[in-house]
């Protein structure tokens, strides 16, 4: 495929951003708290990293482990002081109780987003349906990608999914790209390249010391490199 494959590193802080972007990360997704699975980070911590580099951030707004949206009011305070320092890519995604999308959760906060892109995250992967929640989010303004592994376990069990989702490229609900992550590692690139899948997100492989240690600008070069020639 002749197009760059979209790399994105998650970044607690400056020092990863800084060292993902040498690596050759196209973006990051700042969080806060791997321990919840990523967590809204404090707005100056996205400032500091938006002033050390070139890339395109987009911001974590989630308040606790789990998928439900919980205080919506903090969401929106949480949105708006992020907007107010310069944010304009998010990650968000809620469920209600039965896993169906929460939309009047999801709408209050892309009306405080006003159009900014976003994308809705691997609570997909825990959705009751996958199709019926890509329709139903098929009209929110700013959807533009999916983080999924095509299953909750993650990548090695969702992969027949992915290829599946794939190939409905263009479909009704299925227009935002792809962007997989969630035990993703570089023995899968070849068949979701050929598959067209062209967004990858990687959190711990870009970390060989582990979670508390920061990102190593090789491990990303490494990653950016099987994606280039994959």
């Amino acid at each position: 495929m002749s197009e760059r494959a979209v790399l994105e590193v998650i970044a607690l802080g400056v020092e990863d951003a800084v060292a993902a972007e040498a690596g050759g990360a196209d973006r990051l997704e700042l969080v806060t708290d791997m321990a919840a699975d990523g967590l809204i980070p404090p707005v100056g911590t996205f400032a500091e990293i938006r002033a050390a580099v070139g890339i395109s951030l987009r911001v974590m707004l989630r308040l606790a482990d789990g998928f439900e949206a919980g205080d919506v009011r903090e969401l929106l305070r949480a949105a708006r002081e992020l907007r107010a320092a310069g944010a304009d890519e998010f990650v968000l995604g809620f469920l209600d109780e039965t896993g169906e999308p929460d939309l009047p959760a999801l709408e209050a906060v892309l009306a405080e987003l006003d159009g900014c892109r976003w994308t809705f995250h691997r609570a997909i992967d825990r959705a009751a349906d996958r199709d019926a929640l890509r329709k139903s989010l098929a009209d929110l303004p700013g959807l533009d990608a999916y983080l999924t592994a095509g299953s909750a376990e993650g990548v090695d069990e969702g992969l027949a999914t992915l290829l599946a989702e794939a190939a409905r490229s263009g479909e009704q609900g299925y227009e935002p790209r792809l962007l997989v992550g969630g035990g993703l590692r570089l023995d899968h690139l070849p068949r979701l390249r050929a598959a067209g899948v062209d967004a990858f997100h990687i959190g711990g492989a870009a970390r060989p010391g582990g979670w508390d240690a920061p990102v190593s600008a090789e491990a990303v070069l490494e990653w950016r490199t099987a994606l280039d020639a994959a």
